[in-house]
């Protein structure tokens, strides 16, 4: 076990050191134009967009790495990480699609589908008010996705229980607090947090440490038939901004991590400086979702370049045959 950990320690560094801000500009120029331009359309009719680039974006990091591995399709004989329960609700694989249709027109066989989602959410923040921070791309397209690999930190975890996950991936207590910031834009189904609001651990009372305002909007809103969803920032919450650590200390925490990130000692400190300190807060943010995308990637001749982001590309003999038909020219 101790020469495993010291593998990994020494080779990650030298894997994602071939990531690089610029990767495509000497073969595809306008291939962050193009995801850009994708992600721009979609945000001017649907700000929503922004959460849910960012909570796919980790739902893929987390499980194999920034794979794309989230992104393919489950078949009749084959499940894929799309069937696991935390994906059900995941959004904008269309978006996806869209951006890698016009880059295979403009660069065939060029752009992962996982620099993509990288390119795709970054935009997306910068569009809802975040840092337009620096990206690096080069990252491949893996070819395995399994339902049964996605575990990741659930809504009623603890900050210990949830750190774990995080350090597990390299990742420390500052940058799962800043990237749980991400809830600044989001929105979860009321059996997230139902319990919360009237038998809160089987007291068959709401959770005390919930501001009753909060409690009674929430109940209104989860009254309603077919489990609706809320805003995790009452405030603004289609800007990302710091006002989802302010109002967490102010008891208006939707999920039960959220606000146990406000009253946790380890915690409770990054909370009060970023609910202080907004440029910090974006400053943090666009570090550890840059130090996120770097998550076990797979770059040279590791994996693929996806044709289509929701299927494996074809075995090479297959595809060869099927080029000479319809290859498009470069």
């Amino acid at each position: 076990m101790k020469i495993a950990f010291v593998f990994i320690c020494l080779v990650v560094p030298l894997v994602t050191a071939q990531l690089r801000v610029g990767f495509y500009n000497p073969t595809c120029p306008q291939a962050e134009k193009i995801v850009r331009d994708v992600v721009l359309k979609r945000f001017r009719t649907d700000r929503s967009i922004t959460a849910a680039l960012l909570r796919m974006h980790f739902h893929d990091c987390f499980v194999r790495g920034c794979d794309a591995s989230i992104l393919i399709d489950s078949t009749k004989n084959k499940s894929s990480e799309k069937d696991a329960g935390p994906n059900l609700t995941v959004r904008g694989y269309e978006l996806i699609d869209e951006a890698k249709k016009a880059l295979e027109i403009a660069c065939p066989e060029t752009v992962s589908c996982a620099d993509i989602i990288t390119i795709a959410t970054r935009d997306s923040v910068a569009l809802a008010g975040g840092q337009n921070y620096n990206v690096t791309t080069g990252r491949r397209d893996g070819l395995v996705s399994d339902p049964s690999l996605v575990n990741l930190p659930g809504p009623t975890a603890s900050v210990s229980q949830a750190l774990s996950f995080f350090t597990a991936k390299k990742m420390t207590l500052n940058d799962m607090v800043t990237l749980l910031g991400a809830h600044t834009v989001g929105v979860a189904h009321c059996s997230f947090f139902q319990d919360r609001l009237s038998n809160f651990q089987g007291t068959g009372r709401p959770d005390p440490t919930m501001d009753p305002a909060l409690v009674s909007k929430l109940s209104t809103i989860c009254g309603r038939p077919n489990n609706p969803t809320a805003f995790l920032d009452q405030n603004t919450s289609f800007v990302v901004d710091n006002e989802f650590y302010r109002q967490i200390r102010l008891n208006r925490g939707v999920m039960q991590i959220d606000q146990e990130l406000a009253s946790d000692k380890a915690s409770a400190p990054i909370v009060a400086n970023f609910a202080n300190n907004a440029f910090g807060f974006q400053q943090s943010f666009a570090n550890a979702m840059v130090k996120m995308g770097g998550i076990e990637v797979l770059v040279g001749k590791a994996g693929e370049i996806r044709k289509n982001c929701r299927v494996v590309n074809p075995p090479p003999t297959q595809k060869k045959s099927s080029q000479k038909r319809s290859r498009v020219p470069r």
